[in-house]
């Protein structure tokens, strides 16, 4: 009897403290997820009114190169590298790039941010959020069909569109000849 009650009191104190290592380490999992660190990338978004008010009507005498693209755009992904290597050098000379993201507003966190940081971009990346396009792309420039890359250059009064790809030695002289 004395020997069945020993093993029946040590079972149950084995059940507890297997309980309470779980309950710690379900504890220490939920703590690991909590410290996940967040990105560095932060990523603002527009609607087209904000958009426009912030950077079709530039005041200055700055040469703005702003291009459309998304993650999804095979041809604008492989662009990239021409407006990072055109910041990289005209950054001295009053020229900014910024990289306007049309993919959807639930992709910025799970696309957009990670594609920023994959490929190190250092151009100001924003994300355009308007579903009404038909309206805005003819505000950006009226011979655009809404298709992407599409890139805008900006200088004073002057402006330049372009529904191409570049690569950078076609975009540099876009850029010089504004």
């Amino acid at each position: 009897m004395f020997v069945l009650l020993t093993v029946l009191l040590f079972s149950f104190s084995c059940a507890e403290k297997k309980e309470e290592n779980v309950t710690g380490a379900i504890a220490e999992t939920s703590n690991v997820a909590e410290n996940k660190p967040t990105s560095e990338v932060v990523i603002p978004s527009y609607d087209f009114t904000e958009f426009e008010e912030r950077y079709l009507q530039p005041e200055d005498e700055t040469t703005y190169v702003i291009n459309f693209w998304a993650t999804w755009c095979k041809p604008c992904i492989e662009e990239m590298p021409a407006f990072e290597a055109l910041r990289e050098h005209y950054e001295d000379k009053n020229v900014k790039v910024i990289l306007v993201s049309l993919d959807l507003p639930k992709l910025l966190e799970k696309q957009v941010v990670p594609f920023v940081e994959k490929k190190g971009l250092q151009s100001e990346v924003i994300l355009l959020d308007d579903p009404d396009a038909n309206t805005w792309i003819p505000k950006v420039a009226e011979e655009w069909s809404g298709a992407i890359p599409a890139t805008l250059i900006i200088k004073g009064e002057q402006r330049q569109f372009y529904e191409q790809s570049f690569t950078y030695e076609t975009l540099e002289k876009a850029v010089n000849s504004i």
